[in-house]
């Protein structure tokens, strides 16, 4: 499945350098405001060392790992949602994604200048968060407005939906985003078709130097929240990757920002990662938490889920205590699961499908 997540923030906060380091491209990353013209794209393998793992054991031709694609959308400034700076046209970017990164600056540079002259993580987030509140607005009452005069022909679907865009309306004019409220099974799909900004899951990446304290820089925080050292970072990815992970070690880190990045993104868009190995090829799949084994096995190919008729299902773990699949159905550790059975992160499988 096709992932995207939008990295926004003010101009000189980190941006483009993050997605430099993400994708390996030659972004420019200039010293001055919107430099980043138009959004740039870059697709990015999810590091999993247990596809690795599986590798060793399987001996395929080709390694295969999922990606997560990042667009790299030029910095927004207050106004950003009434035209300001690049204006709302670099709004419609993020509409396009599954999620947002939020950089937010927390570094001091006093050769790198910021827009609002002033290192305020705060101000920064709520400069970002209240424009992408105001484009949703916006949004939002035109839409109201057409309902309303539509729904006075008594149309119930019509009179429900303006009563959603009412409630929607109110939240966002009193300063809050549209992933705060909470909609039933019914109202849910119409919500999602209005492609709200502040539906979006969010990440805040607090962009850090060496005098980084804590996140509570950021205040009332419930969504995700990382600190990377980009500067760092830049020169993490600049050396051979078989030396990456020393480096990582030196510097007192678990493992890079990078990843952690990956990480939190998966966590926010509730995602799983299920294997397919054997001589051809081993590869993650990704797929939405508590998805069904026919569904799954859709990802591969949408033609699986009707031809489904079981699946061969072994944790990677169990799978590399085995040492091979054969040896895993000697001593019973791979299963026999139906339609019903939802695949589980970190499961290995084999779809038996009828054609």
């Amino acid at each position: 499945m096709s992932l995207s997540i939008g990295i926004v923030g003010l101009p000189n906060v980190g941006k483009s350098s993050l997605f430099n380091i993400l994708t390996k491209k030659g972004v420019e990353a200039a010293n001055y405001p919107f430099c980043t013209i138009d959004p740039n794209v870059g697709v990015v393998k999810v590091p999993d060392a247990r596809l690795d793992k599986l590798a060793n054991v399987s001996k395929p031709l080709k390694i295969v790992p999922t990606t997560i694609e990042f667009v790299d959308i030029a910095g927004l400034v207050a106004g950003a949602s009434k035209g300001e700076g690049l204006g709302n046209k670099f709004l419609a970017h993020i509409r396009e994604c599954d999620a947002i990164c939020e950089v937010v600056r927390d570094f001091k540079d006093k050769n790198i200048i910021h827009v609002n002259n002033k290192i305020d993580p705060e101000s920064d987030k709520e400069t970002i968060n209240m424009e992408l509140i105001f484009a949703d607005l916006a949004t939002v009452e035109k839409r109201l407005a057409s309902t309303k005069r539509d729904s006075r022909g008594g149309d119930k679907e019509l009179i429900i939906q303006a009563q959603i865009l009412e409630k929607l309306y109110n939240h966002l004019a009193s300063g809050g985003s549209a992933r705060e409220l909470e909609f039933n099974d019914e109202e849910a799909p119409f919500v999602k078709s209005l492609c709200l900004l502040t539906t979006k899951p969010i990440i805040y990446l607090l962009n850090v130097d060496d005098n980084f304290t804590g996140i509570d820089v950021l205040k009332n925080i419930n969504e995700q929240v990382i600190a990377v050292n980009v500067k760092n970072e830049e020169e993490i990815a600049a050396l051979p990757e078989e030396e990456q992970a020393e480096y990582i070690k030196e510097l007192g880190l678990e493992q890079s920002g990078l990843d952690k990045l990956i990480t939190a993104a998966y966590k926010i868009l509730g995602l799983d990662t299920y294997f397919t190995t054997g001589h051809e090829e081993t590869r993650a799949w990704t797929i939405k938490h508590g998805t069904k084994a026919p569904q799954a096995a859709g990802v591969i190919h949408t033609d699986f889920i009707k031809g489904f008729v079981r699946a061969e299902v072994i944790q990677w773990d169990k799978f590399i205590e085995a040492g091979s699949e054969a040896r895993a159905k000697e001593l019973g550790t791979m299963r026999i699961e139906g339609k019903d059975y939802v695949v589980k992160d970190g499961d290995t499988c084999n779809f038996l499908i009828n054609k």
